[in-house]
């Protein structure tokens, strides 16, 4: 449906944003009012022309200049930006994104800064004086016509009603006031809604304090993912693995090994309270909005466990003195091998796995091996996180990772130098 401008003028003037955006600058004004009154304490001396508030026009406008600078200087405590974003984006109606976060930071941000607070309080003040002081005038004005009193009153000398007709005029002139008044709180708000994201919007600094934030949060959240998938999944494969063996062991029928079975049911139990245990402490992170720290988790001094819990057909070696492996990569080599091992297990298919680590005078290395099984491994459609979650702890101690099918053996190394 075609808008009208009548309803378009309405709806600029007295519409959610507009009286969002008049109540914002009626704010600055009332921000305004003690440095105000310190510039009258100043100016009424020096004019000599009365108190705080019964001081002529130039002492109100004197006190205003004073204020002016005051605010400026005001603007540069910490807590003036945030205030002055919370209500801009509250009331101005500027998207979140486009302004900053905390405390000026750097001489321009808080130049503009208090230049901002000089526009809002300066206009706010003129608007909230105006708000305060013009509809009275206006209602009187436009009653001019039908009041004998306010006619035979010094408004009606001032108005001048010796001529018939002028004192009709008066109506229409009190309307116009009052749509004057509004268009120009509507047209002053909107300067300072396109004025906030130039003034109060984020300098190189912030951005630059923004994107390392978001990054730590987003290196915090990879490593809960790694963490959430190298324990979780590595143990959902294994207890797949050692209950698909059992259970064909117990197909068997009368002849089954009774006792290999008791060994895959010890696995799966150690394998489920351990695996219990690691995500209990990841989600007490999440819920504590912790990020992940280093060095938390199982170590190399607990390959034993989870190469037992793995399976029969899994050997490990491990040559060289590991006492002296640092924490963060005794954790990292533990979460590298029980990927492998988890890789292993989808590519093997019951094939023995040997896992190696040793520690060599250069660097440390990891390697998992197992033949490839002739039955195709099984397809994930959102795989591959593994392999990538390797590489990422691999390179987060300066080492390297490779993967993949060589002569038929699916190999896995990792190396990461001292």
């Amino acid at each position: 449906m075609r808008r009208y401008a009548p309803a378009a003028l309405a709806a600029a003037l007295l519409g959610q944003r507009a009286r969002r955006r008049w109540l914002h600058l009626i704010v600055g004004g009332a921000l305004f009012m003690p440095f105000w009154m310190v510039g009258t304490l100043v100016m009424g001396p020096l004019l000599d022309e009365g108190g705080m508030f019964s001081g002529g026009l130039g002492v109100q406008f004197g006190a205003y200049a004073v204020g002016l600078p005051l605010v400026a200087v005001a603007a540069l405590f910490p807590l003036a930006r945030p205030m002055a974003v919370a209500a801009a984006r509250a009331l101005c109606g500027v998207p979140a994104e486009r302004l900053a976060d905390g405390p000026a930071r750097g001489r321009a941000a808080k130049a503009r800064t208090s230049g901002w607070f000089v526009l809002h309080l300066g206009a706010g003040a003129l608007v909230s004086g105006a708000t305060l002081a013009l509809p009275p005038f206006a209602v009187s004005v436009t009653a001019l016509p039908f009041s004998p009193a306010l006619r035979a009153s010094e408004l009606g000398r001032f108005w001048g009603l010796d001529r018939p007709w002028w004192d009709w005029a008066a109506l229409p002139a009190g309307l116009l006031m009052l749509v004057a008044l509004a268009a120009v709180a509507a047209a002053t708000g909107t300067l300072l809604a396109r004025s906030a994201p130039r003034l109060l919007g984020p300098s190189p600094a912030d951005r630059l304090a923004a994107a390392e934030r978001r990054a730590a949060e987003a290196e915090s959240r990879n490593r809960l993912a790694r963490e959430l998938h190298d324990s979780v999944g590595h143990a959902l494969s294994a207890v797949t693995l050692q209950a698909g063996a059992a259970r064909r062991v117990l197909d068997a029928g009368a002849g089954a090994d009774l006792e290999f079975v008791r060994e895959a049911l010890t696995a799966i139990e150690e394998t489920t309270r351990r695996t219990v245990g690691e995500l209990d402490g990841v989600l007490g992170l999440l819920r504590r909005g912790d990020e992940v720290e280093e060095g938390v988790g199982p170590g190399l001094d607990s390959l034993a466990a989870l190469v037992r819990g793995a399976g029969p057909k899994v050997a490990l070696t491990v040559s060289g003195d590991l006492s002296a492996v640092p924490e963060t990569l005794s954790r990292e080599a533990y979460r590298i091998v029980q990927e492998g091992l988890t890789n292993a297990a989808r590519h093997a298919g019951g094939e023995p796995v040997t896992v190696r680590v040793e520690a060599r005078t250069e660097a440390w290395e990891i390697t998992v091996e197992n033949p490839l099984s002739a039955r195709p491994p099984v397809a994930r459609p959102h795989g591959g996180h593994g392999l990538r979650g390797i590489g990422e702890r691999a390179r987060l101690l300066g080492g390297t990772a490779e993967a993949g099918p060589a002569a038929g053996v699916w190999r896995l190394a990792v190396r990461i130098p001292r």
